[in-house]
């Protein structure tokens, strides 16, 4: 698996371009599997279930996109954990790539003292009833891709403009938010939580 951690906010369009075209090269067997670390500018994206309703502030733009899930927020200081799986020579199963990915957020999240849990009826990760991380995953013939979000010291003040996976705008989270400390080796952490994590698929 190749790791990718950029340190420059990456502009959403050209961060999906590159996925798409690596999800491809994977499918023909021309490329190997990918885990990239990365902030996006801010930025509104639309999942397969989202609406117009959702959208609060209606002179902001929604990016329409193919994973799944409803409307979100990508903004400095929240991380993204993409990655590009091919699931055909391991575990053809999407709901142990979730768990997967939801066990590595959990983990990461203990390093910086936060305790946090899964909830059975809303797919991310949960600190108090807050939601401090998404995941909006796709798959196609077996490659999954897209991967989730966790919010670090983002500006939460943009959730405001939307109504984020369908919740109260005001039940959400972050790392800073919950803790007072100094966040130390964020890439370096989930880059060895997400690869020791995805030997499991």
């Amino acid at each position: 698996m190749e790791v990718k951690i950029s340190k420059r906010p990456i502009p959403y369009i050209t961060a999906m371009n590159f996925l798409e075209k690596r999800v491809k090269k994977i499918k023909s067997g021309k490329d190997k599997d990918l885990l990239w670390i990365l902030e996006h500018p801010t930025t509104f994206t639309g999942g397969i279930r989202s609406n117009k309703n959702e959208i609060i502030d209606k002179n902001i733009n929604v990016i329409k996109t193919n994973r799944g899930g409803k409307i979100t927020l990508h903004n400095p200081g929240q991380k993204i954990i993409y990655f590009a799986i091919d699931l055909n020579n391991k575990r053809k199963d999407i709901r142990h790539l979730i768990d997967v990915i939801e066990q590595s957020i959990i983990q990461f999240l203990k390093i910086y003292k936060i305790k946090s849990m899964v909830d059975k009826k809303n797919i991310g990760i949960w600190v108090k009833g807050k939601k401090i991380a998404a995941i909006g995953v796709r798959v196609s013939k077996w490659i999954a891709y897209h991967g989730c979000s966790i919010n670090i010291n983002n500006n939460l003040l943009d959730y405001k403009k939307i109504i984020p996976c369908g919740l109260n705008n005001n039940k959400i989270t972050s790392i800073e938010k919950e803790k007072s400390i100094l966040l130390k080796d964020v890439n370096k952490n989930l880059e060895q939580i997400f690869i020791s994590n995805f030997k499991k698929l």
